[in-house]
């Protein structure tokens, strides 16, 4: 809002009576706003989309109330709370991975075996904690609170973290999951080449409003997420490339049972 109003920081302080400090720190999420700061913030900027400032007024008013993720701060890295607090605000999520089934698809012991490979090895607790905060992220998605689609590559599916029983269990699992009305799995199957590259797994958040979208992505050095307009319209259009690519939802319910009969046929 501050931005398009061709205000600096200094200046949007002097007219809403903040310091040029206060305004860095809460735009960088450092510092807290009330909803009745927010509005006149609105006002000051001479924004008038009100779908945008409601939008954000039900945000602040829902982080007075702490998420089931809080108990897990200071016990997980910031990284997997963030992560959870970020999808709670999506009003629908869709993902896609290279890799791996996405974690909001995994089982209890395909999570358990993905995390088991982290490098250096963890602790068997620090495992079983992650795991347990995996599976409570599910829960939105479980109950069809959220919407979620899965564009899932050929490799995630064939990738083994454990043995073949663990992966074929997941497979199965995919199979009754694409069933769900309000989640849809569709394959990216080699032969159509790498859509996007291999280090481009990431989650698509919709937000409230367009304004409000963002993407995260799991990194070597953690998590990132992103908001900028063009970082979104990236995103948006690898998805458009995605959904033009990938099977559709039957047949990647096929496909996936197909991988899942040749991995039992030759155990």
């Amino acid at each position: 809002m501050r931005e398009q109003a061709g205000f600096g920081g200094s200046e949007l302080g002097r007219l809403v009576g903040m310091n040029p400090a206060q305004v860095t720190q809460m735009e960088a999420g450092k510092i807290g706003i009330s909803v009745e700061r927010l509005r006149t913030v609105a006002a000051t900027c001479m924004c008038v989309n009100e779908p945008l400032i409601d939008a954000l007024s039900e945000i602040i008013t829902e982080r007075e109330r702490p998420g089931w993720w809080e108990e897990y701060r200071g016990v997980l890295s910031d990284d997997f709370v963030d992560v959870a607090e970020f999808e709670s605000q999506a009003r629908h999520l869709t993902a896609y991975t290279m890799a791996f089934v996405p974690g909001q698809l995994q089982t209890g012991p395909y999570a358990s075996a993905v995390f088991a490979q982290t490098f250096p090895p963890l602790p068997r607790h620090e495992v079983d904690l992650r795991t347990a905060f995996r599976m409570q992220r599910q829960r939105p998605i479980r109950s069809g609170a959220t919407p979620y689609a899965a564009f899932i590559h050929e490799a995630a599916l064939r990738m083994r973290f454990s043995g073949p029983a663990v992966l074929a269990e997941q497979l199965g699992a995919l199979i009754e999951d694409s069933r769900q009305p309000n989640i849809s799995i569709r394959v990216v199957p080699f032969d159509i080449g790498a859509m996007p590259s291999s280090n481009e797994n990431f989650t698509y958040a919709e937000g409230p409003t367009p304004e409000l979208d963002a993407a995260q992505m799991d990194t070597s050095l953690g998590c990132r997420i992103f908001d900028a307009p063009a970082h979104m319209a990236r995103f948006r259009s690898l998805l458009a490339r995605l959904d033009s690519g990938a099977l559709s939802d039957e047949q990647s319910r096929d496909f996936i049972g197909t991988i899942k009969k040749e991995l039992e046929s030759n155990e």
